[in-house]
This record gives structure tokens, C-alpha cells and sequence, in this order.
């Protein structure tokens, strides 16, 4: 039976993410862990995660997972979710800047800077907090059963700004922002797709089955 590991650093809407998983795969395992030997011998890893970043890499290098996050973004089918994707960037403005994974490279920016480098007068609240819809970039297997254009629930104050080439996903509020990031093995959302009904089930279901590859 292939195991799914979500990571457990005390601070992802874990159990909400974890039913979704067994909803959608009754062929796997899945696992709510922070023991990096079960995340590196899993077969599929999902880092979920919400609240600030500073409590979020303070834990992760508290319980030694940075390195065992590491190891697993590089070779296996690998899903970051909310803060999860945000961590994966090499720098966050919050908490007074905070240095993430270095996985993707660009920087984590409050909306009201980007409401600022827009000229938008009149912002939308922060968070961001409610449905709003994905634009596909471009094509990946998870997107399959799932149009562009399709709606996911979102709860976050701050997007990420990109130097690499790897939007996969693009929303607006105000302004375009990046909303899901594709690499390799890798796709991460900001959205949370455990709250996100028919599409985000679908998005679950599709990485249950996917192996890592982009074709």
C-alpha cells in the first residue's frame, strides 16, 4: 500500500487535509507525521500549513524537517499547500523577513505592497480570505478534470512574487498574483484544496495518482 505523509509541524489544518486525502484515495496510507524517516520513505508528501512563517521555519528546524523537506521536494510527488508553498521561497517579508526553503526562488510580499505597486487606492481587506477563481498557465497533470477559471477558497495576507518561470496557477485580487507553482515534481497552492469542494477534491485525487512527471 503507497503511503501519502502529511507533515505534522503543529501548524497545518492537518486533519481537514488528511480527511480529504483518505475521501479521495482509499488505495493509501495516509500519514500525519513529524518523523522525517516516515516522510523520507513515503511515497507521495503533502506540507500543508497556515498562520505566520516565522512559528512555521521556527518548527521545522525545531523538529529537523527542513533537511528531510529538502531531500523529499527533489525526487518524489510533493504538495505544498497555503503557507506550504509560501515556505518554499527563498525569503517572506512577514515577521520581519524570515529566510525560507530556497526551492522556488522569489520573495513572499504583503498585498498591500502589491496594492501599492499596482496604484490601487482602494484595496480589497487583507486577508484575503474566500472564493476566487484559478486561471491555469499551464498545463500539468493535476489540473486534469478541473477548467480554468474554477473557483478554490483562499485565506492569506501575503502572495509570492516570483524570479523563476514556474507559475502554474494565476488569480487576482486587485492585481494578478501567482496562486499554484509547478516544478518538477513539485506543485504547491495558495488556495487550500481540502476546503475547495468538487475542484479541490479533484486537484487531491489527481495527486494521489500522479508519479512526479509533468507529462
Amino acid at each position: 500500500m503507497a503511503t501519502i505523509a502529511v507533515i505534522d509541524y503543529g501548524m497545518g489544518n492537518l486533519r481537514s487535509v488528511s480527511k480529504a486525502l483518505e475521501h479521495v484515495d482509499d488505495r493509501s496510507r495516509v500519514l500525519v507525521t513529524h518523523d522525517a524517516d516516515q516522510i523520507l520513505r513515503a511515497d507521495r508528501v503533502v506540507f500543508p500549513g497556515q498562520g505566520a512563517i516565522g512559528d512555521c521555519m521556527s518548527e521545522l528546524h525545531r523538529l529537523e524537517l527542513d533537511q528531510a523537506l529538502l531531500e523529499v521536494s527533489r525526487s518524489k510527488p510533493f504538495l505544498g499547500i497555503c503557507l506550504g508553498m509560501q515556505a518554499l521561497l527563498e525569503h517572506s517579508d512577514e515577521n520581519d523577513g524570515v529566510a525560507g526553503l530556497g526551492l522556488i526562488a522569489g520573495q513572499v510580499r504583503h498585498f498591500r505592497d502589491g496594492f501599492r505597486g499596482a496604484g490601487i487606492t482602494a484595496p480589497g481587506k487583507v486577508p484575503l480570505m474566500g472564493w476566487t477563481r484559478v486561471d491555469q498557465v499551464m498545463p500539468h497533470p493535476l489540473w486534469r478534470g478541473i477548467d480554468s477559471g474554477d473557483w478554490f477558497y483562499f485565506v492569506h495576507s501575503y502572495y509570492v512574487e516570483l524570479l523563476d518561470g514556474v507559475t502554474a496557477g494565476r488569480s487576482r485580487y486587485g492585481f494578478d498574483f501567482t496562486s499554484v507553482v509547478a516544478r518538477e515534481n513539485i506543485f504547491a497552492t495558495q488556495f487550500h484544496p481540502e476546503k475547495s469542494q468538487r475542484a479541490g477534491l479533484e486537484l487531491l485525487a489527481n495527486f494521489t495518482r500522479w508519479d512526479g512527471s509533468i507529462q
